[in-house]
C-alpha cells in the first residue's frame, strides 16, 4: 500500500476536494439496528445547498456551483472571518498545502456552509474541510 501511495504525486492529490482515509468498521457497528439519517432527508438538505448556490450564481453564466469558482470569486464569495483565516493558515504550514489546495479548501467550505444552512463561511466549516484533506497520502 506504501508502494501505491508513493505513486500518486501530490499536484495529483491537489485535484481531489475531499480525501479520506476508511477504515474497517467493526461487527458491532455493522450489526447495530439504530439508523442514520434516510437519503431523503440527505437530500433535501443537498438540494436546499444546490438552490442556494443557483442564487448566489444566477448572475454568472460561468458558474454553477462552488466548484465552478475561479481565485476571483473564490475571493468574493468565500469571504472567511479572522478565526477562519487563521485556522488555514496554520493547517497551510503545518499540512504544506499548495494554493490549489488552499483554493478548493475554501470552496468546500463554502459548500459545507451551504449545506448546513449557513450564510456566511464559519471557522466550523473550515475545520471540516481541512479534515478531509488526507495527512497520511501526503508524499
Amino acid at each position: 500500500m506504501r508502494h501505491y501511495q508513493q505513486r500518486l504525486s501530490g499536484p495529483l492529490l491537489d485535484r481531489f476536494d475531499i480525501q479520506l482515509d476508511v477504515t474497517r468498521v467493526d461487527f458491532d457497528k455493522l450489526t447495530d439496528q439504530r439508523r442514520g439519517e434516510t437519503s431523503a432527508v440527505v437530500r433535501v438538505r443537498v438540494e436546499a445547498a444546490r438552490q442556494r448556490q443557483r442564487e448566489r450564481y444566477k448572475g454568472l453564466a460561468h458558474i454553477l456551483t462552488n466548484s465552478d469558482l475561479g481565485p476571483a470569486e473564490i475571493d468574493q464569495f468565500c469571504k472567511v472571518a479572522l478565526e477562519g483565516e487563521k485556522l488555514l493558515r496554520a493547517a497551510m504550514q503545518r499540512m504544506n498545502l499548495s494554493a490549489r489546495a488552499y483554493h478548493r479548501t475554501l470552496k468546500l467550505s463554502r459548500t459545507i456552509a451551504d449545506v448546513a444552512g449557513a450564510e456566511h463561511i464559519q471557522t466550523e466549516h473550515i475545520a471540516e474541510a481541512i479534515q478531509y484533506r488526507s495527512r497520511t497520502l501526503i508524499v
